[in-house]
């Protein structure tokens, strides 16, 4: 069992799927980095591809996603003629020079549009990038997956679909905003396991009204439909940036030294189950492409969490999308409607973002590798006060080699924001580390 020391999980600090993270973007980089980054990719460069889908059809309380009510259909088709436009304005700039290894789906809710536009979609991709070998994978929503989309996923090559799942108490889903029947879920791995596409479940502690006997039930639960991949998050509260967050009673939230045993039962009860702990928060069946990458050190961390994804190339495309180069992190439009308008003139739509410096990027590898690979060599970056980590046994120092132990776990991502360069004292953008 983990040890609980709460003054080390008392300060917000960022789930690191980037460095520096988005909290450091300006207005001050947009179209123009972002044309001269595609313009400089080179031939035979691996590429990974996301496009983000911003509605669903039923809005969940605790979401922190960048989503609206997929409630007009003109809306919808609006948006995905301007996603086609962008798809084809990104691939003339690049010039056919890329390989595109990758192509992911998520948002908001994949499924929240018509089928017929998702196709429409993925074929404007192939159409316009050497994309034929390319992984893919799709965010779903279960409660808006029939016969015709697990079919369709299968036709058009999918290898991957992760549904949105988060717990199984009905108590808890109704103070959620997400009413989603066991059962359903159960008849959707079903359909997609009869045509051979890999599923994901994204599952969620701390949640308002959540016991850990609930937990445990939705694990047991979730453990017996053997899902290829699991994530179990800590829900974030921040009502004062999520208006949405505020239908969700805070009295009803578990307290600190609850979400702690969650996440300790959470890690105990998948990995006897058989699932290899990935970072902090995820955890692969043995056999799964993302555990073969950490037991051969080449675990990745981006904007779509821990993967095994080794592209230093990622463009993202639709409103508020994030594209990642070796030196610039940036950001489409986050509002579908002046997203929209750029598009019709045939614009790039990135408009904020951020240059990484050398130090920025030495940083982010230290940060990567500690919450990755679990150590990391400093190199140029000057060493930090690791002592209170070291005395409890949670970190090893050698030279300019950091290593943490495996009672580390819980508090990868408080040890990696020491070699934060930006992180503020009162720090009120992020959530808790557990």
């Amino acid at each position: 069992m983990w040890t609980y020391h709460p003054d080390l999980l008392a300060r917000p600090v960022p789930r690191y799927t980037s460095y520096p993270t988005a909290a450091q973007f300006t207005d001050a980089v947009g179209i123009i980095e972002m044309a001269e980054r595609l313009d400089r990719v080179e031939a035979e460069t691996p590429l990974s591809l996301y496009l983000h889908i911003p509605y669903c059809h039923d809005i969940c309380w605790y979401c922190g996603c960048n989503t609206g009510a997929a409630n007009k259909a003109q809306r919808l088709s609006a948006y995905v003629e301007a996603l086609e436009r962008e798809i084809a304005l990104v691939a003339r700039r690049l010039g056919g020079r890329a390989r595109v290894r990758r192509i992911a789906f998520g948002g908001g809710s994949p499924n929240s549009l018509p089928l017929v536009d998702f196709i429409r979609l993925l074929q404007q991709l192939l159409l316009c990038f050497d994309a034929q070998n390319a992984r893919i994978s799709v965010e779903l929503d279960p409660r808006r997956l029939d016969r015709q989309w697990i079919d369709a996923m299968a036709a058009m090559g999918v290898d991957r679909v992760n549904l949105g799942v988060q717990t199984f108490t009905p108590s808890v889903q109704a103070r959620i905003g997400r009413i989603q029947p066991l059962d359903m879920v159960e008849r959707a791995v079903e359909g997609l396991a009869a045509v051979n596409v890999a599923v994901g479940f994204d599952l969620m502690y701390g949640l308002p009204g959540q016991s850990p006997d609930d937990l445990v039930a939705t694990l047991d639960a979730s453990i017996a439909m053997a899902p290829a991949r699991i994530a179990l998050f800590g829900y974030a509260h921040m009502p004062r940036l999520l208006p949405r967050q505020a239908r969700i009673d805070v009295t009803d939230l578990p307290d600190l030294r609850t979400r702690f045993t969650m996440a300790a039962e959470g890690h105990d009860r998948l990995v006897a189950a058989g699932y290899h702990a990935i970072g902090f928060d995820h955890f692969a069946s043995r056999g799964d492409s993302l555990a073969r990458a950490a037991q051969q050190g080449r675990l990745r961390r981006n904007f779509q969490g821990f993967t095994d994804d080794d592209a230093d190339v990622l463009i993202g495309m639709g409103a508020s999308a994030i594209s990642q180069f070796p030196d610039l992190i940036i950001q489409n439009e986050k509002r579908a409607g002046p997203y929209r308008e750029r598009i019709a003139v045939g614009q790039l739509t990135a408009t904020r973002g951020l240059v990484r410096t050398g130090d920025d990027r030495r940083r982010g590898r230290i940060i990567e590798a500690l919450l990755c690979q679990g150590e990391a060599h400093l190199g140029m970056v000057p060493p930090v006060d690791l002592s209170r980590f070291e005395a409890l046994g949670l970190v090893r120092c050698s030279g300019d080699h950091v290593r943490l132990t495996p009672a580390a776990r819980p508090y990868a991502r408080a040890i990696a924001a020491c070699f934060d360069a930006y992180l503020e004292p009162q720090e009120k953008r992020f959530s808790h580390a557990i």
